[in-house]
Formats: structure tokens, C-alpha cells, sequence
């Protein structure tokens, strides 16, 4: 049975990092393996997750009622042609991403590309893009690296941020978009994820524990979203590009000690 701070630091971990651009898909793999739950916790993946989305729908309150109100805006579209890529790779090779998500057995290499694909963007001279300036070209190619980061620890924030900089969006609207940009991507991820608890078993966890691990993740969530988008203001990406090499290459290390 899962303890309540086990839920508690679960929800921490999708909190921060399903925002900040380190996997939050790796580092939710790594807390479940920590505590033993690397075969169940379906059911807890998807209230964390559910967590995330309502600090997204706090934040972006503004922006997703005005495209409730004009369901065909800009804004609108350019959400949904950036979602597109991820829905074709996402069906297309659900059963793949799938067996690779479960294993864990890439992820130490997956770590190691996203710190060197946000390492390189954070190299492209700034951009000047604001958010009603996103064109769709722009959006396919964000989608396009967002659906990347299907692969358990490509970093979808840290992915589709470095590809608002090539894109030239300047530093914060980078963030800010990537993030919006998660809210299909979140949602979807939800309706799969409760498809399976339908289909398959569930690990008993209390309602106390599910709601700490919603809560958590909520807070923690918001939190990561004002922080990071007030922190590319100032601050590049190589930061983050720094620890998830340091963790790519321990977790290869303990995999190849048969350690991990």
C-alpha cells in the first residue's frame, strides 16, 4: 500500500518536473522503482496528473476561456496543430512507447539527449516572438519535438521550449507556450491513462494518499510553471542540461553495474 508521504513526494516529483525541463515521465519512473511500484500506480499516475493539469488551468485561466469563447481563434488552432504531431506518434506507435516506458531500460540515453538538445538551443541568438506571434509553422515544429518526447525521458518542457528558441519565440514565451501547449497533451495522457485502469489491474491505494499525491502535484505544479517561465527571463536552459547528464550518466552507470 502506498504511504501518504510516498504520495506526498510522488506528486512533488510530477509537480516539478512535468514543467521543469527534466522528464517528469523519467523521474516519475525512478520515484516509482525507489518505492517498489514499478508494475502498479497506474491509477496514482493519472490523479498526479490530473494534479498537473489543474495548476495549468489555474495559470492559464485567461487563455483557455477566451478559446472557450472563440473556439476558433488563432490561438485555437495554432494549440491544435501544435498537438497533432504527438496524436499521430502517439497512436501510431502506442504499443512501442509503451513497452520502452515500462522497462526503463533507455532512459539513462533519453537524459542524455535532452540535456544535449537544450544545451544547443539555448545557443541560438535570442528570438522576438510573443505569443501572438506564433505562426503555424512555428507550431508544427514545436508539436513535432513535443511528440518526440513521447520516449519516457525526453523532456517534453525542455524539448518543446528548445524548439520555441530555434523557432525564435523569445526566452519567455518559450516557456510559456510549451506549457500551454502540455494542456491537450496532459488531457489526452489522462483519457489514455483511465482507458487501461478499465482494462488492466490497479495497485489498492487509499483515497487519503490519492488526494495528498492530486494535491501535491497541483501546487508544486503551479508553482513550477510561474517559476520557470520568470526564470528563462534571465536564465538559460544549461543548467538543466548539466543535471540531466550528471543523471543520464549515473543511471547508465548503475544499469551497466546491474545495480538499477
Amino acid at each position: 500500500m502506498l504511504s501518504k508521504i510516498e504520495a506526498f513526494i510522488l506528486g512533488i516529483i510530477q509537480g516539478l518536473t512535468e514543467f521543469l525541463p527534466i522528464s517528469s515521465t523519467g523521474h516519475l519512473y525512478l520515484g516509482r522503482h525507489i518505492f517498489g511500484l514499478d508494475d502498479a500506480g497506474l491509477f496514482l499516475d493519472t490523479m498526479l496528473h490530473i494534479g498537473t493539469l489543474l495548476a495549468i488551468f489555474v495559470v492559464y485561466q485567461k487563455e483557455l476561456f477566451y478559446m472557450i469563447r472563440h473556439p476558433f481563434s488563432k490561438l485555437s488552432f495554432v494549440l491544435i496543430i501544435g498537438t497533432i504531431p504527438a496524436v499521430i506518434i502517439g497512436l501510431l506507435f502506442e504499443d512501442f512507447f509503451d513497452t520502452i516506458s515500462k522497462s526503463g531500460t533507455t532512459i539513462g540515453w533519453e537524459f542524455l539527449v535532452t540535456g544535449a538538445i537544450m544545451y544547443w538551443a539555448d545557443g541560438v541568438k535570442d528570438g522576438f516572438k510573443k505569443l501572438d506571434e506564433i505562426t503555424y509553422k512555428d507550431a508544427f515544429v514545436i508539436g513535432s519535438f513535443q511528440a518526440a518526447a513521447i520516449f519516457p525521458a525526453l523532456s517534453r518542457s525542455g524539448l518543446t521550449i528548445a524548439a520555441g528558441l530555434i523557432r525564435k519565440l523569445d526566452r519567455q514565451t518559450a516557456a510559456y507556450f510549451s506549457f500551454l501547449l502540455s494542456t491537450p497533451a496532459i488531457l489526452g495522457g489522462i483519457v489514455l491513462q483511465s482507458k487501461e485502469l478499465f482494462t488492466g489491474s490497479t495497485e489498492a491505494i487509499s483515497f487519503t494518499s490519492l488526494l495528498i499525491g492530486t494535491a501535491s502535484a497541483a501546487i508544486f505544479g503551479y508553482f513550477a510553471i510561474v517559476t520557470m517561465v520568470n526564470f528563462l527571463k534571465k536564465h538559460t536552459l544549461k543548467i538543466f542540461s548539466y543535471y540531466v547528464w550528471a543523471l543520464g550518466i549515473i543511471i547508465l552507470v548503475l544499469q551497466w553495474t546491474g545495480t538499477f
